[in-house]
């Protein structure tokens, strides 16, 4: 199985950035899908959290700004990210809960993206 999240860079304050993450692989399904954001110096924390069947949940500090989506069709999750502020400066990382084909279940981290919110 293997995550390839793209869409981060570089946005001034008060810009917007989509991050999207596709699993592929021996997947016979998704089931919780995540976004953590780690800071330089800080700890690797939950952003944004969404069920296979659509419900959602978020960090406060992304409460009102931050919408996390997702397609089951392609295994991919989304993460649209508005009114950027410097303190979401972060590398994000997408995070699944998979049952492959086999019947194993696991979990899974994608490589990270940067994120860089600066004037």
């Amino acid at each position: 199985v293997q995550l390839q999240a793209s869409g981060g860079g570089l946005v001034q304050p008060g810009g917007s950035l989509r991050l999207s993450c596709a699993a592929s692989g021996s997947i016979f399904s998704v089931n919780a899908m995540d976004w953590y954001r780690q800071a330089p110096g800080k700890q690797r924390d939950l952003v944004a959290t969404i069920t296979r069947g659509g419900s959602t949940d978020y960090a406060d500090s992304v409460k009102g700004r931050f919408t996390i989506s997702r397609d089951n069709a392609k295994n991919t999750v989304y993460l649209q990210m508005d009114s950027l502020k410097p303190e979401d400066t972060a590398v994000y990382y997408c995070h699944v809960y998979i049952i492959k084909i086999s019947g194993t279940k696991a979990d899974y981290w994608g490589q990270g993206t940067q994120v860089t919110v600066s004037s």
